[in-house]
């Protein structure tokens, strides 16, 4: 594909970007280099080659999910000014 000047004025126009016209050269050039590149890509031999997730190949080091408090409703209620069926009553903040 081949980045011309109204493609880089028409993704402009899509981003609501004002490029100056340096700038407009500059992007044009740019992706062109870019698409370059993935074409480059494109033509390595791949066959064989494992898809990765991930490029450093570190695996996930989640530890187990355990609970370590009991349940604590009644030592957060004590601290409440004033609780009513478990709950702790605020002052209303509008009629």
């Amino acid at each position: 594909m081949e980045i011309t000047k109204d493609l880089v004025q028409y993704l402009e126009s899509l981003g609501r970007l004002e490029l100056s016209p340096e700038d407009e050269e500059r992007t044009q050039k740019d992706l062109g280099d870019i698409l370059g590149y993935i074409d480059q890509l494109g033509e390595l031999d791949t066959n064989g080659v494992e898809p990765l997730s991930h490029a450093a190949g570190v695996a996930n080091v989640t530890r187990e999910d355990v609970v370590i408090n009991e349940d604590m409703r009644d030592a957060v209620l004590s601290n409440a000014p004033e609780t009513k069926d478990g709950t702790i009553l605020v002052p209303k903040t509008f009629d």
